[in-house]
């Protein structure tokens, strides 16, 4: 006896080479929704961590932590992104020690100043000449006196000297400490971002099985 078989539905070839790439882009499709539905809480999320591992001055500062989903390239799955473009936020992270010489500007705690504003403000005490270094109980400090030709310069290092002492005020020719010299800066890892991440990975999950339901998958 001579059997003879043939395929039809899904098992046609030319039906299955069809419905391979439709059901890839369905669930493409799906992927991203759900990435796009879920990546805004987790930046969310993250600011909310940052909120309470620092002190924020700025608004600007949590707002840097964004989402972002790639997937122009339809030979990949899509990507989500999560992160902030403060270069030095990952060293908060990891924690560690940066070796080299280096300015630490002597400001009140939990004040800082930008690093092209510190770079302005010792650049022109140098360019005065009213930059000289000492050293004290081991440390050596950049120092510079209360001269009216860097008012501008010294404005906040007074106030922070002020804070210091108790002094009303800072009489002319008065020296005032403006850094520390110091060989090397270790960072306590203080902001965990991987656990925020990993935290919210179920949420991205279930977003995404619900987005591929929708798609009937």
């Amino acid at each position: 006896m001579k059997l003879s078989l043939t395929t039809s539905g899904l098992l046609d070839p030319k039906r299955l080479d069809s419905w391979v790439p439709e059901k890839r882009l369905a669930i493409r499709k799906a992927v991203e929704a759900g990435m796009k539905a879920t990546g805004k809480e987790m930046a969310n999320a993250a600011q909310a961590r940052m909120q309470s591992a620092f002190k924020v001055r700025k608004a600007g500062f949590l707002k840097s932590m964004r989402f972002k989903v790639y997937a122009g390239n339809p030979e990949r799955f899509p990507a989500l992104l999560v992160g902030s473009k403060i270069p030095w936020l990952g060293l908060h992270v990891r924690g560690g020690t940066i070796n080299g010489k280096m300015l630490i500007p002597l400001l009140p705690e939990y004040q800082r100043i930008g690093r092209k504003a510190f770079k302005r403000v010792v650049d022109g005490l140098l360019r005065t000449g009213n930059a000289f270094f000492i050293e004290k109980n081991g440390k050596v400090i950049l120092m510079a006196e209360n001269i009216k030709d860097n008012a501008s310069e010294l404005r906040r290092f007074k106030r922070a000297e002020r804070s210091r002492t108790g002094a009303k005020s800072i009489k002319r020719g008065q020296e005032i400490p403006i850094a520390m010299l110091v060989p090397a800066v270790t960072q306590r890892g203080r902001f965990d971002f991987p656990g925020v991440v990993r935290s919210n990975l179920p949420r991205l999950s279930a977003a995404i099985v619900k987005q591929m339901s929708l798609q009937g998958l």
